[in-house]
């Protein structure tokens, strides 16, 4: 235990108070205990209740407006409620209205495709963890008024998924190699109030949560020349609005009138704003009506307005926003949620779909990495720390050593990619971002095992095709993809070895 001096002022509990509410507690246990004695208690307790308050005033610092801390600890919860969904308008309105470099960041209207030119390398920065195998398909489409058709062409043995997200990060179906197969096929996606038959040869899918959804597609790249073999198949992957289906000539409205998010920077209430306008728009479950009872009490939910709120009800709401991004992020950093081999943090198996988790949805799957996969279509390790459980620096030159027969068990493909603490890609000279079993070059060592070299400079000349370059600066990790992954690995049977630091 800490010595007082180094004990954070915020955890210093002043004697009196302890010893107060030790009172307390020992009146309540011996009413309960001796319940004949507990009108003689009773007439004790003004002796209590005094030091008492004054216990609460030392802690909290006021007691004359108990709207504060009931609002921002209410508020806190309704953060982590509502997040995916202020990210969500966030991201949206980005990638639908706002043009930066459209080779590897999403900007395309509702309801229509934007595909990835070129396999993504650190000149993307929107976070997220993206991967450097596969080119991305991403769509927001919008279900309110109609199903929308997803086609796409003969795939043949490639790996390829459409990942089907719902506003609040999870995923409710798939289409792809895994789940529809490869042959060329027709899908009705369809919103929560639609009722009705899709047209003769589309499938129907699985009803979609919410009106506005999330469509993240992935189509396998290998290496730099298959880029125009990807591209051509991406050509004719299509989003048809029900209305225009089995129209070869009709051509699809391009619209971008989407939401616009409030930032924080110009309204210091505008996250809630936002998280009430998507809340209206994406109504929630009615299995949450309770608990969005209780955010209304601090006007957060559907169509709600918080500037109606009293002031003290406002700077409640300004601080748990500040402050919740910040827990969502050491949220992720804890490990908390995932299962620890060898410091690789192993998903649950409700990631993905967390559903009521609202924690784990909030940072493990929207702000850890836009949506997460379910574990049978792709199982990330994450991994922050060597063998010995320090943190990765970067002046550290690391090893990660699989043994012969042991490599990661897929029936897709696997890779490691190293990110920054903003989880972007690291910068580097080799343009390098990826190592796996495409890796092109890869040395095997002498047993047959595999060693893969993990550090910001260039390992020793005829070491450099096992070579992942990490970053020249602060703290890194990595993540480990196993895409079609086997059973051993959902159920962490299989053991990632752990990152040796070698020098």
């Amino acid at each position: 235990m800490a010595e007082p001096s180094q004990t954070p002022a915020w955890r210093r509990i002043p004697e009196d108070a302890v010893g107060a509410a030790a009172a307390v507690a020992r009146a309540a246990a011996h009413a309960t205990l001796h319940p004949r004695s507990t009108l003689d208690r009773a007439r004790r307790l003004p002796e209590i209740v005094p030091a008492l308050g004054q216990a609460v005033k030392t802690l909290t610092g006021r007691t004359e407006d108990w709207r504060v801390e009931y609002a921002y600890t209410l508020g806190e919860q309704a953060y982590v409620y509502g997040f995916p969904y202020i990210y969500y308008a966030e991201l949206r309105h980005a990638w639908v209205t706002q043009p930066r470099n459209p080779a590897t960041i999403p900007y395309a209207p509702v309801n229509h495709f934007w595909h990835a030119e070129q396999l993504l390398d650190a000149t993307y920065r929107d976070g997220g963890c993206p991967n450097n195998d596969t080119m991305y398909s991403v769509a927001w489409v919008n279900l309110g008024s109609e199903p929308v058709i997803l086609s796409h062409p003969d795939m043949g043995d490639r790996y390829f998924t459409f990942e089907l997200v719902g506003m609040t990060s999870d995923n409710f179906a798939y289409v792809g190699q895994r789940t529809t197969g490869s042959d060329a096929g027709n899908f009705a996606l369809v919103g929560p109030n639609w009722k009705g038959k899709p047209p003769e040869g589309v499938r129907r899918l699985k009803k979609a949560p919410s009106p506005w959804i999330l469509i993240l597609g992935r189509t396998l790249v290998n290496g730099p020349d298959d880029v125009p073999q990807v591209r051509e198949l991406q050509e004719h992957y299509r989003l048809t609005p029900l209305s225009l289906y089995g129209q070869p000539e009709a051509k699809v409205p391009e619209s971008r009138d989407v939401l616009t998010p409030i930032p924080v920077e110009e309204d210091p209430l505008g996250p809630w704003k936002t998280l009430n306008a998507m809340l209206a728009e994406n109504p929630p479950p009615s299995h949450h009506q309770l608990l969005l009872e209780q955010f209304a009490q601090i006007a957060i939910g559907p169509g709600l307005d918080v500037e109606a709120q009293p002031e003290a009800v406002k700077q409640s709401l300004i601080r748990a926003a500040a402050v919740g991004l910040p827990l969502l992020r050491q949220q992720i950093l804890s490990g908390d949620w995932a299962h620890l081999v060898n410091g690789w943090r192993y998903p649950p198996t409700q990631m993905g779909r967390f559903g009521d988790d609202f924690l784990k949805r909030a940072a493990d799957q929207a702000l850890l990495g836009v949506a997460a996969n379910d574990p049978a279509e792709a199982v990330y390790l994450l991994n922050f720390d060597d063998a010995d459980g320090n943190k990765l620096v970067s002046d550290g030159r690391y090893e990660l050593h699989f043994r012969a027969g042991a490599l990661p068990p897929v029936d897709a493909f696997w890779s490691l990619s190293a990110y920054q603490q903003d989880m972007n890609l690291i910068p580097n000279e080799a343009d390098r971002y990826s190592i796996g079993d495409r890796t092109a070059g890869l040395q095997r060592d002498e047993d047959g095992g595999l060693t893969i070299h993990l550090q910001s400079e260039p390992p020793d000349q005829g070491r450099e095709s096992n070579w992942l370059p990490t970053a020249k600066r602060g703290n890194w990790f990595v993540a480990l993809r196993m895409y079609r992954p086997h059973a051993e690995v959902i159920d962490a049977v299989w053991e990632c070895p752990p990152l040796t630091r070698v020098a």
